[in-house]
């Protein structure tokens, strides 16, 4: 009965969904859209399915997510994909996930629609707890599409905001160590710098799935002023309505970064 009814529906969120569109296209839009895409298990549970069945319908989503950002040039998008504390999931579930992760670097690295709009794949994260299949996988994304810059994608695999900003200190307190720098030259330029996401704009808009409205130790340091947005919907039912609906709130806000 569902399908039927989003069948029947179907017709008219197309038609929605073109004009929402066109609206968005004359206002701004996030330089740097971040996502923590929740609810892939929770998603599968619903419908019967083993917890991984749910990663790759997710697995899906992400990539028309990449395709929509790209369209309304959202020149960086960064999304949360597996957490430290993801780890403690079973074997069962972590193994086929681990090698989607791999079949995923590996594709991003020859899909012709990254070569063609330019568009430069890396990895952000703890990737020595990864495994090494994982790893090669992350580093031939990274060395195909390295001489890119129309547009970003990270992908935060084995990450944790706290854990990052622990890996940031160390390295800064290793120069004060050696005398490379000075107590007074610490600043937040400089923890920024030392980051996963040096070199990156901190993101404009945080999206979260599944209705559940918190951060979960993602992009801590740089989300200081980003806007958040939480959509109720399990992130393999994630439509583009959904996703357009996101960056209509995010340009009706008035920002003020502070001030």
């Amino acid at each position: 009965m569902v399908e039927v009814v989003r069948r029947l529906l179907s017709p008219i969120y197309k038609v929605y969904e073109r004009r929402l569109e066109g609206q968005i296209r004359k206002g701004p839009v996030p330089k740097h859209l971040a996502v923590i895409m929740d609810g892939n298990r929770r998603y599968a549970e619903s419908l019967g399915m083993l917890p991984f069945e749910g990663h790759v319908k997710g697995k899906t989503t992400l990539e028309n997510l990449s395709d929509w950002s790209r369209n309304l040039d959202i020149r960086y998008l960064t999304v949360y994909a597996f957490s430290l504390e993801n780890f403690n999931r079973s074997k069962e579930e972590l193994e086929p996930l681990m090698d989607l992760f791999e079949e995923s670097f590996r594709n991003a690295g020859d899909d012709p629609r990254v070569h063609e709009n330019k568009v430069r794949v890396r990895a952000i994260g703890h990737r020595e707890l990864l495994p090494e299949k994982v790893v090669e996988a992350i580093e031939y994304a990274e060395s195909k599409t390295k001489e890119y810059d129309n547009f970003n994608y990270n992908l935060a695999v084995a990450y944790g905001g706290r854990q990052e900003l622990v890996r940031s200190m160390k390295i800064i307190g290793k120069k004060l160590q050696n005398g490379e720098i000075e107590i007074d030259n610490i600043d937040a330029d400089l923890i920024s710098s030392n980051l996963y996401t040096s070199g990156l704009p901190d993101p404009d808009l945080i999206l979260r799935t599944s209705g559940e409205e918190r951060i979960s130790n993602f992009l801590l340091w740089q989300l200081a002023y980003s806007e958040l947005y939480f959509a109720d919907v399990f992130w393999p039912n994630m439509r583009k309505i959904d996703f357009l609906r996101a960056i209509r709130s995010f340009q009706q806000r008035k920002r003020r970064l502070g001030h």
